[in-house]
């Protein structure tokens, strides 16, 4: 399984070509980018954790009948994954109100939604990656009504599993984002599934993860986490 020529370097993962051109590495990064880019660091051990919680999520969620681009978990800051052709928008989810949502809308800090809010984002980091809806997504030929529908039954279902996941380890799952790509033509959970993408409110203690607990995270932080997730 040796890497060949690097295809995509991100803020958290590179992505590196197999020869199985259905086949691709995806390896976490150490790196920690604050949002705009201003703040980098290493947290040793940050990629390995990220890669195995991702891989742990992805097994959990393909129970459920759900697709996702995971194969196998190689070891090191390895995931082996199929080659997805992605679709250029980034899906959040919102539980609670909390960050950035509570300013956007003037909702009060840990206000717990009576649904769900799904979000669009069009991945576009030069246009600081816009929100758009499904009108936008259909004019821009990012995906087809039928596709969008499915992203959408994927990804609530997706959000309940989840939340009773990690509500099953005193967690409270306050938001997430993931990513769908094709695989011969069938709609695929692609991307990762880590503490760099589900913000998550420890019920106990009310510690929380995403944001600022990524910026001043260490290992052992990252660890504990891991060990609860995979109890």
């Amino acid at each position: 399984m040796k890497k060949k020529k690097k295809l995509y370097e991100g803020r958290s993962k590179k992505i590196y070509a197999l020869s199985d051109s259905d086949l691709l590495i995806q390896e976490f990064k150490d790196e920690v980018i604050g949002s705009e880019g201003s703040k980098t660091q290493i947290i040793k051990g940050k990629g390995t954790i990220n890669k195995d919680i991702s891989a742990f999520l992805f097994e959990y969620l393909e129970g459920f009948n759900i697709p996702t681009h995971y194969i196998k978990n190689p070891g090191g800051r390895d995931m082996l994954i199929k080659r997805l052709e992605m679709i250029p928008v980034e899906v959040v989810i919102h539980n609670i109100a909390a960050g950035g949502f509570c300013e956007r809308y003037g909702l009060e800090q840990g206000k717990e939604l009576i649904s769900p809010v799904l979000e669009f984002y069009l991945k576009d980091n030069q246009r600081h990656n816009p929100m758009i809806n499904q009108t936008h997504i259909i004019a821009f030929q990012l995906a087809a009504m039928d596709e969008v529908r499915m992203i959408e039954r994927m990804t609530s279902k997706i959000n309940a599993v989840l939340k009773s996941f990690f509500l099953r380890r005193n967690f409270k799952l306050i938001d997430f984002r993931i990513e769908y790509g094709h695989f011969k033509n069938k709609i695929v959970l692609g991307d990762e599934i880590s503490l760099d993408t589900c913000q998550l409110w420890d019920i106990s203690n009310e510690t929380k993860t995403g944001g600022d607990f990524v910026l001043a995270a260490t290992e052992s932080a990252y660890e504990k986490i891991k060990e609860r997730i995979f109890q």
